[in-house]
């Protein structure tokens, strides 16, 4: 079977019916990255108006800020984890139910050939692997690409000549 059609299966049989969750953990995925970027983005005015320039006017509001992004990343880092690691619990419940399913109706000479072992290693280990690729890995590539552009636009923000530098510098190093 090619990859497409599996991918699509996979889809189709399983993870459509978990789309409103999936899209929810993508949200808070959405808020994970935009907090780490106000982070790296509020060190920069903490660090020149507090310690440099010695502001007395925005010595509450900077740390609140950091304080608020910092909670903001850590629950919608907590949430969008535990959405996404439902819908993989759903979908190995699902899936396992249908391979069960389909054992169960299948004819006595296939599973004659086959050893015991074969259908647990089935049933557990190769549905764990695809219940991760479908809650931890589509979760981490989200979050972190997000993460990635938002931390490149608090760069060029900054100082843009050195975020280009950087940049170019990089595939060098």
């Amino acid at each position: 079977m090619e990859n497409s059609i599996i991918y699509k299966r996979l889809y189709n049989d399983y993870s459509k019916k978990h789309l409103d969750k999936i899209i929810l953990s993508a949200f808070f995925s959405i808020l994970v990255a935009g907090s780490t970027s106000a982070i790296a983005w509020l060190l920069d005015p903490a660090i020149k108006k507090l310690f440099i320039e010695k502001d007395q006017t925005l010595i509450i509001y900077i740390p609140l800020m950091i304080i608020l992004a910092f909670t903001t990343k850590g629950l919608s880092l907590y949430y969008a984890k535990a959405t996404m690691i439902g819908v993989g619990e759903a979908i190995k419940k699902k899936l396992q139910f249908d391979m069960v399913n389909t054992l169960v109706g299948a004819d006595t000479q296939i599973i004659d050939k086959k050893h015991s072992g074969k259908f647990i290693s089935n049933l557990t280990y190769d549905v764990t692997h695809i219940t991760n690729l479908l809650s931890s890995a589509i979760l981490t590539l989200f979050k972190d690409s997000l993460t990635l552009i938002g931390l490149l636009f608090v760069m060029f923000l900054q100082n843009w000549k050195l975020a280009l530098i950087s940049i170019i510098m990089i595939p060098l190093a």
